[in-house]
């Protein structure tokens, strides 16, 4: 079996695939500072819900935008997995020629979420990735990444709202029943929901119209299904596509 890891700012996104199959997946808190053997626990625990075995686990890939949790899952890789597996980075090959002025700078998950939606469209696409920031990553017809957009994410967005305003609680955001709010929460999600519906389109828009070609948008991350219903630019959506381009990478390694 095949662990494949994606490590955000604020969770964590583990799939367990047999064969070419994903077989379970689990989100968890990100803890910055989790040391190899925490990390090690977590992935035994979550495994036996599915009474799957970490020994059982024969390699695992990692993308991760926390740097001393890279390391960490290094650590856990080479003490448990027998050194067999690979952390998404400059030095692995990926099959993606990357066209930006930096590509040292390039985030792993936006690299591999580029990967997987290229491979599912087969022409030119942008990954939209909803997590702590909204990732747009542009890839070509030809399938050369070729940048993309970092905008302030949802959560990030809300917090900032609540602790700036005194009067403004901090909500839980869900879809809106009106424009118009009736009061200061739905007033909240309306903004939130409507505001970065209108970001998504918008940035869509001007991305295309650099590009100069149609290019499919494919959404992911944790608030993608909240927002996106109330987007006109987004093509469709998939709660796994960062696994899917770890997978489509360690195939692509091994080959």
């Amino acid at each position: 079996m095949l662990l494949a890891i994606d490590v955000g700012n604020t969770q964590t996104h583990l799939g367990v695939f047999r064969g070419d199959e994903l077989v379970e997946h689990w989100r968890f808190a990100t803890v910055p500072f989790a040391t190899a053997d925490e990390l090690a626990t977590v992935l035994s625990s979550l495994l036996d819900l599915r009474d799957l075995r970490l020994r059982d686990v024969d390699a695992a890939i990692v993308s991760s935008v926390v740097p001393t949790l890279a390391h960490e899952y290094e650590q856990a890789i080479e003490r448990y997995f027998g050194g067999v597996g690979a952390l998404v980075g400059p030095a692995l090959k990926t099959g993606m020629p990357i066209r930006i002025d930096t590509p040292q700078e390039l985030g792993a998950d936006r690299l591999v979420n580029a990967i997987a939606a290229y491979d599912r469209v087969g022409g030119a696409c942008i990954a939209v990735d909803f997590g702590t920031a909204i990732n747009y990553d542009v890839v070509s017809s030809g399938g050369e990444y070729l940048g993309g957009v970092i905008s302030p994410g949802v959560e990030v967005s809300l917090e900032a709202l609540a602790a700036r305003a005194a009067r403004l609680p901090r909500v839980d955001l869900e879809a809106p029943r009106h424009a118009i709010g009736k009061g200061t929460r739905e007033a909240i999600q309306a903004g939130v929901v409507y505001g970065f519906a209108g970001q998504v389109d918008g940035i869509l828009g001007r991305l295309r119209e650099e590009l100069g070609e149609r290019a499919t948008a494919i959404a992911t991350g944790g608030f993608a299904r909240t927002i996106v219903p109330f987007c006109e630019q987004v093509d469709e959506i998939d709660d796994l596509l960062t696994l899917s381009g770890l997978k489509l990478i360690w195939n692509r390694k091994g080959s």
